[in-house]
């Protein structure tokens, strides 16, 4: 059944406590290899028990294996067969990573599901696709030579940029290696979502149906239901998150701009019906004095709606699965949600922006 993670990149949820994650419903986490082993070290996480214990999270734990941050390096990287030689972006040291070593911080930092390193291709060059394809399906199998874990579920990455096949060669490689489960990576960064939405059409399919499939970093309310609609069961995005930061407020019709003036004598909750703390006890209006005076709970008070809004979205699509309505709910959902052209035109621009600069953080 789908799932959708809230992500933690620094070994937090930005703004919120584990708790709260709790009562909004998250169930699951995404952390980042390459970022906690800059800064603690998994060295030091692994002594103070592991992840779980360190951030007091006591549910699923996802790490992704820091590939994605590592070839978002461009100048500060060098790639060969064997792995990436990189410089840090917070002192400039030279750090290597190989599909090895990926694993093995992976497992010192104790997290649930781990992934293969691989190479995250820019999606429209073919000829850069085939060779970094090439690679990541050679890494995948030294990553499984690597694992010593036995209560980790290693997920292979379908790669291949928006060339159909391609990504039915990379399918069908990974398959073959029996993996507790797959995940679809190097989409939403930069393609358009009807190119995303046909490289799933094209993956899903030839995945295992006994085995997780997980669209990585995609996880806009409209992604969520046109995934599942294609077969996919796990997402993770920092939508709900970096969205509050911004001002942005996630409802049933579409996302409002809360530091809008029309909001600044607004009584109301964020949304009618809503059964997130924030929403249960603020007005808009209130919220909105708060992020436009800069105050931190203004945006701890956004994001706990935006990350309830998502989990309840999840849960919905989960219970009308149950129920045998999954077409009639995703109907009437996008029957309602208005999306904006021109704020998906800026969402596109800021995501490719984030993924230029996501190796700086969350």
């Amino acid at each position: 059944m789908p799932v959708f993670a809230p992500v933690g990149t620094q070994a937090t949820v930005k703004t919120v406590t584990p708790d709260e994650l709790e009562q909004a419903g998250a169930t699951l986490i995404l952390s980042n290899t390459y970022h906690l082993y800059l800064r603690p070290g998994a060295d030091l996480i692994a002594r103070l028990g592991g992840l779980h214990r360190f951030m007091r999270w006591p549910h699923p734990i996802l790490t992704d294996s820091g590939g994605f941050q590592v070839f978002s390096l461009q100048d500060l990287r060098q790639i060969d067969e064997d792995g990436v030689t990189f410089r840090s972006y917070l002192d400039g040291s030279t750090h290597r990573f190989t599909p090895e070593k990926a694993v093995a911080l992976q497992e010192q930092l104790g997290a649930d599901i781990i992934m293969c390193f691989d190479e995250c291709a820019e999606p429209h060059d073919r000829a850069y696709n085939e060779q970094a394809l090439r690679r990541t399906h050679r890494w995948a199998e030294r990553c499984r030579a690597a694992q010593r874990r036995a209560d980790q579920a290693l997920f292979g990455i379908v790669q291949g940029g928006i060339f159909p096949d391609l990504r039915a060669r990379s399918a069908e490689f990974l398959t073959q290696l029996d993996l507790p489960g797959y995940a679809i990576g190097g989409l939403s960064v930069g393609e358009s979502k009807d190119k995303m939405h046909a490289m799933l059409d094209v993956v899903t399919p030839l995945l295992p149906e006994d085995r997780p499939r997980y669209l990585m970093g995609v996880g806009s309310p409209e992604d969520l239901l046109e995934g599942v609609s294609r077969g996919i069961d796990m997402f993770d995005c920092v939508l709900p998150t970096r969205t509050a930061r911004n001002g942005g407020l996630m409802t049933r019709d579409g996302r409002i701009n809360l530091r809008a003036a029309r909001y600044a004598e607004d009584g109301g909750p964020i949304e009618e019906g809503c059964d997130c703390y924030t929403c249960r006890r603020f007005s808009r209006a209130y919220l909105r004095h708060l992020l436009k005076v800069k105050e931190m709970l203004g945006l701890r008070l956004a994001t706990i709606h935006n990350l309830r809004f998502m989990l309840r979205l999840i849960g919905e699509i989960r219970q009308s699965i149950l129920n045998g309505e999954f077409a009639a709910f995703k109907q009437d959902f996008l029957g309602r949600y208005r999306i904006v052209p021109h704020a998906v035109r800026a969402e596109q621009k800021r995501n490719r922006m984030a993924n230029r600069r996501r190796f700086k953080g969350q």
